[in-house]
């Protein structure tokens, strides 16, 4: 449904216009500059023609079919237009008109209209306020970018337009080449999603690059780039995302998500490989658009000068790279070849008055190796060096080789020339060796990524009708705070293991219940109404005799009653009290986007401070529960130290399931802590101790 905003075989440009000045020129010329092979009409009710070509007064006049239509015309006008699209069955329409979501609530209204009329002649909109579309092998330039770009394995999608003319210049400049090229502008119907689905099967575009401020559907986003991904790099850079974007939420999780955690985890979960500068946008998707995918992480580095070398060994490793070590077979051929000063180690320093045949034999030796899995060469520019004639063997090398191989030339004026014979051979340069570096860890991510097992969601729980029950009861009583006896419930529903616990009413209901569980017990005050039961001092743990108890039952009530004035107070929840486990926090808080953002962390009162958590978009397999697991900074502390045994990994792994499971089933779950779930030695599963659970209102 989308070949016609690329591939249409005739387009309308409504609002062409005679004047150079006008947005409506721009594209008119731009469609005919490019070379577009098909049939222009230009709609102009005041013009009989325009540049050469004759023009309609609208598009109902034009005789034949229209497949692509390019609306650029104030936006009072854009509804009565798009009408006369869907009327003349045009299939496909850009609107780069403004002053529609973006120009406030009435904008909003009129980007709806324009929505409705799209769904009642079944029309694909991309727009409106969008810079336009570009497929360089049609050729195609429909925007009002000033020039075509050159074509390219790269295909690039930007929420922002501004960013695309930015970006689009650059690409005139040289080394960057595209595929294709679309501004979504509001996204009143074309999204990410559907661009992804569509350059996921097209033989033209090897990496797919994303500039994106929001998407729509962040499950389905998810779920249509792990499909893509497995078979296409997809390279994105997310803007806004840093801490002024975080909601104000009552739960830890809450407290500790953000729009970043959320995107972070969708992105990883996707397959996506994140940039976090469009430099490195682009210096990512040159790797993957011009050079055989990287199959390990042992990397070599053949240089002319030591200091250099040793800032690339640094960030390689640094990026979780490996240095290559050599085979013996390797080593003797570079002593045998090199002079007696070089370096035949990796990194291989070739010398500073190596010339082009010096470089080349030691890369060929160093690619022949199989211990190699891509490389780095560096060039600084020496008196003697052959800039030109090594960058043509280099480029020869990487043509002949099925490994990437990845230019660092350093300098500036001398070193251009052989920048543009390594563009020539589709070797990508980068200035530094931590560039170049970034470049070859983003690949061995995709190649780690991509290589995950197809993840299939489990079935829905038997147990969600006693559960959906529950929620109805609470609901129906005015509350969206589920109390501890109701959350053991909801617990025991999905299989966690809870502590044996009571509700007592009154103090003495708390002696006969603490002396039928056993001491000591664990008391916590019982209210729908209080979440954070600490800050009124509503738990008291290790109590031993019943005066214990009935000292804290009435100091609790009173407390709550004070610090909580109006909180419906049932009582206090007594409990068995667990010790001898490692304390985690298990969270969930829903994300605007995404959807269940589910954390894991080390538990207790700590959390908050040390913000040591894993985040994960629910559901999510077994494999990506483990990996939150052993993401955490403070992993080892659940491994065991100075002689501890470790923690149960695979009860933690389960409990992330069940909550996995359980906020996937019930999407009015909107924030839920297990603070701390009491992680047990290995083979002795795990405890929930306490839950807070808010429903929607």
């Amino acid at each position: 449904m989308l070949d016609t905003f690329f591939k249409p075989q005739s387009v309308a440009v409504i609002g062409a216009s005679r004047d150079p000045e006008k947005l409506g020129y721009a594209v008119l010329f731009n469609i005919q500059d490019a070379g577009f092979e098909g049939t222009i009409y230009p709609v102009n009710p005041k013009a009989d023609e325009i540049l050469g070509l004759e023009a309609h007064a609208s598009v109902l006049d034009i005789a034949d079919p229209v497949d692509l239509a390019v609306i650029v015309i104030p936006y009072p006008y854009v509804p009565d237009a798009l009408k006369e699209c869907g009327q003349k069955g045009i299939p496909t329409v850009v609107i780069i008109s403004a002053g529609f979501r973006e120009a406030g609530r009435e904008g909003l209204e009129r980007e709806r209209e324009l929505i409705d009329i799209a769904e009642e002649y079944d029309m694909r909109l991309i727009g409106p306020n969008c810079l336009g579309v570009i497929d360089t092998d049609t050729p195609l330039n429909a925007t009002f970018a000033a020039g075509m770009p050159p074509g390219g394995p790269m295909a690039f999608m930007s929420q922002s337009g501004a960013l695309g003319t930015a970006v689009l210049d650059m690409a005139m400049a040289g080394r960057i080449g595209f595929s294709k090229f679309v501004s979504l502008g509001n996204k009143a119907d074309v999204s990410e999603i559907d661009l992804l689905e569509a350059w996921g099967e097209d033989e033209a575009s090897r990496v797919i690059l994303i500039y994106v401020e929001g998407v729509p559907d962040g499950q389905k986003f998810i779920k249509v780039a792990r499909r893509v991904t497995r078979h296409k790099p997809v390279v994105a850079i997310k803007s806004g995302v840093t801490a002024s974007g975080s909601r104000a939420v009552s739960s830890h999780t809450g407290s500790l998500a953000g729009s970043e955690a959320a995107y972070k985890a969708a992105f990883r979960q996707a397959g996506i490989i994140r940039a976090s500068s469009m430099e490195a946008l682009f210096d990512f998707s040159r790797a993957f658009a011009y050079q055989p995918l990287l199959q390990g992480d042992r990397i070599g580095i053949v240089t002319n000068a030591g200091g250099p070398g040793i800032l690339a060994t640094d960030a390689l490793e640094h990026a979780g790279m490996e240095i290559a070590r050599l085979s013996s077979e390797t080593t003797q051929s570079l002593t045998d070849y090199l002079p007696g000063a070089a370096s035949v180690g990796n990194p291989v320093d070739v010398l500073g008055d190596a010339l082009a045949d010096r470089y080349e034999r030691a890369i060929e030796l160093v690619l022949n190796d199989p211990k190699v899995d891509g490389l780095i060469v560096i060039v600084t520019p020496q008196a003697m060096t052959e800039i030109e004639k090594t960058a043509r063997a280099v480029g020869r090398m990487a043509q002949e080789s099925d490994k990437p191989v990845l230019g660092c030339f350093m300098g500036e004026a001398r070193i251009a020339a052989g920048v543009d014979v390594l563009w020539e051979h589709g070797v990508p340069n980068y200035p530094f060796p931590e560039r170049a570096a970034a470049s070859l860890a983003a690949m061995r991510d995709y190649r780690c990524e991509r290589g995950r097992p197809v993840f299939e969601p489990e079935p829905t729980q038997e147990c969600v009708p006693v559960v959906r029950d529950l929620f109805d009861r609470v609901r129906a009583e005015g509350r969206v705070s589920i109390g501890d006896s109701e959350a053991w419930e909801v617990l025991k529903c999905y299989g966690f293991t809870v502590p044996e616990s009571r509700l007592a009413e009154t103090a003495e209901d708390a002696i006969e219940i603490a002396e039928e569980i056993g001491y000591p017990v664990v008391m916590k005050i019982a209210s729908p109404d209080i979440l954070h039961k600490t800050d009124v001092g509503g738990v008291k743990l290790d109590l031993r005799s019943a005066e214990d108890v009935r000292d804290a039952f009435d100091l609790m009530v009173y407390r709550a009653g004070r610090y909580v004035p109006g909180a419906q107070i049932w009582g206090c929840q007594v409990q068995q009290m667990v010790a001898n486990g490692r304390e985690v926090l298990l969270g969930m808080n829903r994300d605007p986007q995404f959807g269940p953002l589910v954390a894991f962390g080390l538990g207790g009162i700590y959390v908050e401070a040390l913000k040591d958590v894993a985040f994960r978009v629910a559901p999510f397999s077994r494999e990506e529960a483990g990996e939150m697991i052993r993401e955490i900074r403070s992993y080892a502390l659940l491994e065991g130290v100075r002689g501890e045994p470790p923690a149960d990994h695979e009860a933690m792994v389960d409990a992330l399931l069940r909550i996995s499971r359980l906020v996937t089933d019930f999407p009015e779950i909107v924030e839920l802590d297990i603070n701390p779930l009491m992680v047990f030695e290995e083979g002795k599963g795990a405890m929930a101790i306490d839950m807070r659970l808010i429903l929607s209102s």
